[in-house]
């Protein structure tokens, strides 16, 4: 590698009678870097080249001990200045198209990259950006080479092939019968026939998994601030999906008297007008449940009487935008889901997701009566960044729990993912600082979505009560009247 830096520093006086006495300090400071000092009038002109050490660390060092100097001098020193940054480096595969980054120009050459920045403020320095530009960099090489390859898979287990009642789409079917209304893109109305069955799924889950494990209810904000998915990776993974939220500039009718105008005129929303009267977004809807509980306990010590800590929450629907793919109630953008969260030793989380793993197998062979597949899954992302492989990949990284869908057909390919149980190692736990007493914590989650237990089990079963497994019945028997409209 190779950092070439030329940077200014504004002095508060012109001070060239005193470049001698600079050039003896500098020799005796010792820079592990070839380094060049020069005084004209009141600027300082800099140029660090340095192949071990990087040269914006080094001027943060040196700026510290050129202040003691030129303070004993009566003279100010006024921030660095880049005036160019020629940054060399080698990355491991050759990139497969161009690519950019923000602040720099790059120039590749096989392996070798060239990045430059030009005209930049201290803060840039300071703020650790040149470090993560170098990081995007490989980042995005490395993506070229797994964009757009499946995730591994590996199956584990399938129970055996069953005859099923019907192979109509339940979603269709739903909406013929008016038990489900489309209110908006991906969201959906229930009315009564079809919110018991949701709550069925709802019962089984917290009666038959998450309450004889031990675990306990929280209840959070739908709200995630953006300081909360910068940690968790959310808000540079998928901003894409995310919903957000803008807060009112102010409550003052004036303000929005010209918007209110607007739409009594011409019973429209001016999006224009509108926008003048918001705030830029800080937040967006809930996306999965588990960032929040990781930011509620961001920078806590939880003793080991309290391992491992099982909590979950069953109160906040969670939003993604979807583009083409949704269908139905399974691929929508507004979901209901219960969110297990477990943090502990290595050792508890293994023992905990063999718990998660039978209590699963019996609600899906004893209650629902489902043919389903079990399956090692590690998104290809997660192999690059060494979450897989043999031994690892044992531990940490999601089993998926599948469906098989009757009305698509092909037994070979059409299967829903309807239930997961993951453990991620300790990567929200240091991304939130979250620690033990003695013990080195791990955590994980597990989320139940209560559209697709409902998918997958009308799809096998039907939407008839007669025909539904004993099992299932004893949570849900009778199906409540829609309402009669004219």
């Amino acid at each position: 590698m190779k950092f070439d830096l030329k940077c200014s520093v504004q002095l508060s006086r012109e001070a060239e009678e005193i470049a001698d006495e600079l050039q003896e300090f500098v020799k005796d400071i010792g820079v592990d870097a070839d380094l060049k000092l020069e005084i004209e009038g009141d600027k300082l002109l800099i140029q660090i080249t340095s192949h071990e050490k990087r040269s914006h660390q080094i001027i943060l060092q040196l700026y510290k001990q050129l202040a003691v100097f030129f303070g004993k001098r009566k003279i100010g020193l006024r921030g660095i200045h880049v005036d160019e940054y020629e940054i060399e480096f080698e990355v491991e595969k050759k990139p497969l198209k161009d690519i950019s980054i923000p602040f720099a120009d790059l120039k590749i050459n096989d392996k070798i990259v060239l990045m430059k920045i030009v005209d930049k403020e201290e803060d840039f320095l300071r703020e650790g950006y040149v470090d993560r530009m170098i990081r995007l960099v490989k980042e995005k090489i490395d993506k070229q080479y797994y964009e757009g390859k499946k995730e591994y898979w590996q199956l584990l287990w399938q129970s055996e092939e069953k005859e099923h009642v019907w192979n109509k789409d339940p979603s269709e079917e739903m909406q013929k019968r008016g038990w489900i209304k489309l209110m908006s893109k991906g969201k959906w109305f229930y009315f009564p026939p079809a919110a018991a069955i949701m709550r069925a799924m709802e019962k089984i889950a917290l009666q038959e998994v998450v309450a004889p494990l031990g675990f306990k209810e929280i209840i959070q904000p739908m709200h995630v601030s953006f300081a909360t998915w910068i940690r968790t990776g959310h808000l540079e993974g998928m901003p894409g999906e995310i919903y957000y939220i803008c807060e009112p500039e102010s409550r003052e009718i004036e303000e929005w008297e010209k918007f209110v105008d607007l739409l009594k005129i011409t019973r429209q929303v001016d999006e224009k007008e509108l926008l003048k009267n918001l705030k830029p977004p800080k937040t967006g809807v809930c996306y999965a449940q588990c960032p929040n509980i990781y930011a509620a306990l961001a920078g806590k010590t939880i003793a080991e009487e309290s391992l491992p800590l099982l909590i979950f929450d069953h109160s906040t629907p969670s939003d993604r935008y979807e583009a083409g793919g949704k269908h139905g109630i399974e691929r929508v953008d507004e979901f209901h889901r219960i969110e297990i969260v477990y943090i502990g030793t290595k050792e508890q989380l293994i023992e905990l997701r063999e718990k998660l793993i039978e209590r699963y197998r019996h609600v899906f062979d004893n209650i629902l009566d489902l043919e389903w597949r079990m399956a090692r899954v590690t998104p290809f992302y997660l192999q690059q960044a060494g979450i897989a492989g043999e031994e690892e990949n044992e531990i940490k990284g999601t089993i998926d729990f599948e469906a098989y869908l009757p009305y698509r057909g092909d037994r070979s390919k059409e299967w829903l993912e309807i239930q997961n149980i993951s453990i991620v190692g300790d990567k929200y736990i240091k991304a939130f600082n979250i620690k033990a007493q003695k013990s080195q914590l791990w955590s994980g989650c597990s989320g139940i979505g209560l559209e697709r237990w409902m998918v997958a089990f009308l799809a096998q079963k039907g939407m008839e009560p007669e025909n539904w497994p004993s099992g299932f019945k004893k949570y849900l028997d009778k199906l409540p009247g829609m309402p009669k409209f004219l």
